[in-house]
């Protein structure tokens, strides 16, 4: 028997606010990312997050991963 794959959470922290770059302060996506992330697969949501873990960087949010 396969197992469907559980859902990819949302990076949601309810820390709900955009900046002037429509990046949310809480969980850096993009308004349209949050808009559509209930229509996203796990595929999507997975690149989504990739893409918040950037921005948060970007913005000295995270330190860089130590190899």
């Amino acid at each position: 028997m396969i197992q469907k794959e559980k859902p990819v959470s949302s990076p949601c922290v309810e820390v709900c606010a955009l900046d002037d770059h429509d990046i949310c302060i809480g969980c850096h996506r993009s308004g349209d990312e949050i808009l559509r992330w209930g229509l996203l697969n796990n595929d999507e949501r997975r690149a989504v997050l990739a893409r918040c873990e950037e921005r948060a960087h970007a913005a000295g949010l995270l330190k860089p991963l130590e190899k």
